[in-house]
């Protein structure tokens, strides 16, 4: 690790580069990923093979289809990150990932009841932190006060 990603003793920055992720979105996403499958595949098995015959092609088609689209929004949801170098942010959102250099941001917060962490960009926009998710209560809250440091102390370097 570089000697300037190491931080200030004492200082509450976490070491560069961290990653936040949220945690109790991948284990839904895992947990009734599989128990859909389990599911649907015992109820699949479990019927008589003239009941299974019924179905025509394009049946089988479409709940293969609608099984990925549900295995692609899962994967879409887990994939959420941000992550924090020496040179900015990386927030992954889904299937968008945007590059943020630390001028660029100017805040986040959490708001009780959020689903989710907020940034405030110095153009006036904001985007989803999705990786820090409220429902994660106190590691979320945590990463946000490391975000947050992590962020003034990029915009006093850049002052």
């Amino acid at each position: 690790m570089p000697a300037a990603s190491d931080p200030t003793p004492g200082s509450g920055l976490p070491p560069l580069p961290r990653t936040w992720r949220p945690m109790g979105v991948r284990i839904a996403v895992i947990g009734f990923g599989l128990m859909l499958f389990v599911v649907c595949a015992a109820a699949w098995f479990g019927f008589d093979e003239s009941v299974r015959d019924r179905f025509n092609i394009l049946q089988r088609i479409t709940l293969l289809v609608m099984g990925a689209g549900f295995a692609v929004i899962g994967w879409a949801l887990g994939r959420a990150r941000v992550t924090a170098t020496t040179d900015g942010l990386v927030v992954v959102n889904g299937f968008r990932t945007r590059h943020l250099e630390w001028e660029q941001v100017l805040g986040i917060h959490l708001p009780e009841g959020a689903p989710w962490a907020t940034l405030d960009l110095a153009d006036g926009t904001t985007i989803s932190a999705m990786a820090l998710q409220g429902s994660d209560g106190r590691v979320a809250r945590d990463g946000v006060r490391q975000l947050r440091a992590l962020i003034d102390r990029g915009s006093s370097r850049h002052v």
